[in-house]
Order: C-alpha cells, then structure tokens, then sequence
C-alpha cells in the first residue's frame, strides 16, 4: 500500500485508470464546463502536476489544483475576480472510503495554499456529492452559491477563519494561545504515523500501522499519565524518540506541530472511568494501536490517557530540531521533568518553530 501522495506530471498519469471513468461521466463537457478527457489532455501538453495517492490495483486518489484569476459565476451573482487557489479536481477511489485520506488530502491543499499567501481557496462539488461537501464544510469551507455547471461552489478565506474550531482554522493557529507542549512519539510508529515530517539523515522505519492512520490528520496518543497535561487547543510539539541506540542526542528530533483536539483519561489509578467500547468509540480508527493491543493497555496500565491531535504542519527532511539544540537553548532539561508535563512559553513554541525553517507569521496569525 501506497505511504502518501506524490507529485506526479499528467503526462505519466494513466487517464484510462478506471478510477478517472466517474470524473469522465460527470464532466462529458457542454456549454458551461470542459469536458473532463479534453482537460486533462490540455493539463499534459502544458505540462501539469497533479497529487497523485497510487497502490498496486492503480489510482486511489487524484488533486489538482490551480492559481487563477477570474470571476466565478454563480447563478445568481457574480463573484469579482481575484487571484485565487482553485480545486480543480478532488476525487478518492470508492476503496479508499472511511480511510480518512480524504482528510489527508484536504490537509495536503490546505498546506499548499498556506504557502501561496493568496486569500481564497475554492472546490466545486456536485450537491450529490454530499459526504464530500461535509468534510469541505468540517475544514472551513463555505457555500457561497450555485455555479453554472449545478455545482456546489465552496470558498475558505484567510481573512474570515473561524478560529473556535481546530478543524475549520487549519492550518492556522490563532495568536492567544497560553503555552504549548511536548507529545513524544517512539520512531517505529511515528515515521508512518506522520507520513509527511521526513527525516534527513535517520532512516525512517516502516511499521504496521493502519492505512487510516497514516492517511489522515487526526492521531490518537495513547499514554500513562496520572493526570491530564494538555488541553482541547493547545499546539504541541511532535518528538520523534529514537529507540535504535547511541545518537539518541542528535537523532532524537522535534519533526511536527499539532493541535490538541480532544483529551480524556479512561483509567486513573486503576479506577476504570469509561468500559473498553466506550475507549474505542473515542478513538475510532486513528490509533497505532489494534483492539488487542488496546484491550492490554486498557488492562495491565494504571493510568490510560488519550489525546486526539491534529497534524498541522511539518518541518520536513533537513529542518527537524534535534534534542541537542533543545537542551543547548534551554528547552529540555534532563531529568527535571517529564517532557509531556513541560509547558513552553508562547515565544518559545514560535522559536521552535522558526529553528524548524517554519514561516511562523504565516502560521500563528490574529
């Protein structure tokens, strides 16, 4: 199975994939709308990219975008023209379904139109497309009207995020956050669990984690803590804890930023607070964990605590800040308190951030 998207020219895209033959019946082309082989041909020639999620049966899943600038013609008025990121197509294979890479790939163009600094982001779906229009709506996008194709027209603008939700301000985070943290995650589950924060010089470890888990935003941290650290909107830092040996100074790294979106204890001293159906409702299918291994933890742990994060953003391959310059500048100190119970200051968090090659105006916004 496919780890992540790629970039990939339409020129090398196998357009007779049956995957593409849903895209050819709903767009066959007419007045109001190019039909679907007649653009993707014209995206080859011009030599286009597209992100592209494959595996062995072919194409699971296809995003293109583009910068335009032109009016959008709604049928009952007539947005003005402005330079602006369009999803020109947003489409998973039926097998992929409940896989959440939906929710990864709607991250992937969040990202992408983060770094554009342009101030809107538009889709157009079809209205029977509903489960798709949901998870749009989920991430920030708003209906602003009918196009002349039927479509559904969904805009996200940088000067209108909601900031109450975690879901619909990504990728930003808004500048009152009190402090931040630390969620420490072992390399053998954090290289799949965070498929996009790359390591230069580690060997990143491949382990048998579920699909849905490395496809989407949310991840589920499980730990053994007495008492609850973290809060529903705190940012944290991810620390990928090398395991393999010596070098743990240099290879131990800072690699991500995330939102806390739901935090909770199912067992505190080994007083049950919730049974185990109730632990996987919670949980769903974003664990590195199986049932079994969850059932053990909920069995032998005195302390089961659960943190639900949102994975907003990466440093990539050449910018993850290791324990060394942690420790050097003061932001770890060893052996004088557990690392997840360390708060760092707002100002803190931000330098992190930018030692991590992070445009950090472009990230913490008012």
């Amino acid at each position: 199975m496919a780890g992540k998207f790629m970039l990939k020219k339409f020129v090398d895209i196998n357009i007779d994939d049956p995957f593409f033959n849903s895209l050819k019946c709903d767009y066959p082309g007419n007045a109001n709308s190019t039909g679907f082989i007649d653009w993707f041909q014209k995206k080859a020639v011009n030599g286009a990219t597209a992100l592209v999620f494959e595996d062995d049966i072919g194409v699971g899943a296809f995003v293109a975008l583009k910068e335009e600038k032109e009016e959008i013609e709604l049928q009952d008025t007539v947005l003005p023209a402005q330079k602006r990121i369009k999803i020109s197509t947003f489409r998973i294979a039926e097998r992929y379904r409940r896989q959440r890479i939906g929710e990864g790939a709607i991250g992937l163009v969040l990202w992408k139109w983060q770094k554009s600094d342009l101030t809107d982001i538009y889709v157009t779906v079809f209205e029977k497309h509903m489960t798709l229009i949901s998870q749009f709506e989920k991430f920030g996008f708003r209906k602003s009207g009918i196009n002349k194709n039927g479509e559904v027209v969904l805009i996200k603008k940088r000067d209108q995020i909601d900031f109450s939700d975690s879901y619909a301000a990504f990728p930003f985070i808004k500048n009152d956050f009190d402090y931040a943290g630390y969620i420490i995650i072992d390399d053998t589950y954090h290289d799949t669990m965070f498929a996009y924060s790359e390591l230069a010089n580690n060997v990143s470890l491949q382990t048998k984690v579920s699909g849905s888990v490395s496809n989407g935003l949310r991840k589920i941290y499980v730990g053994q803590a007495q008492r609850l650290n973290y809060y529903v909107g705190e940012p944290v830092l991810v620390y990928r804890r090398y395991t393999a040996g010596r070098g743990k100074r240099y290879r131990s790294c800072i690699t991500s930023f995330c939102i806390v979106t739901d935090a909770f204890q199912a067992k505190v001293n080994n007083h049950y607070l919730m049974n185990f159906n109730e632990l996987l409702d919670r949980i769903g299918n974003k664990s590195v964990f199986n049932e079994k291994e969850l059932m053990q933890q909920y069995s032998d742990f005195k302390n089961v605590t659960i943190i639900e994060l949102l994975y907003y953003g990466y440093f990539g391959a050449g910018n993850n800040v290791n324990l060394d310059w942690l420790m050097n500048n003061g932001f770890w100190v060893m052996g004088q308190q557990y690392p997840t119970e360390v708060h760092l200051s707002k100002e803190q968090f931000k330098r992190v951030l930018m030692e991590g090659n992070i445009n950090v105006s472009n990230v913490i916004i008012d």
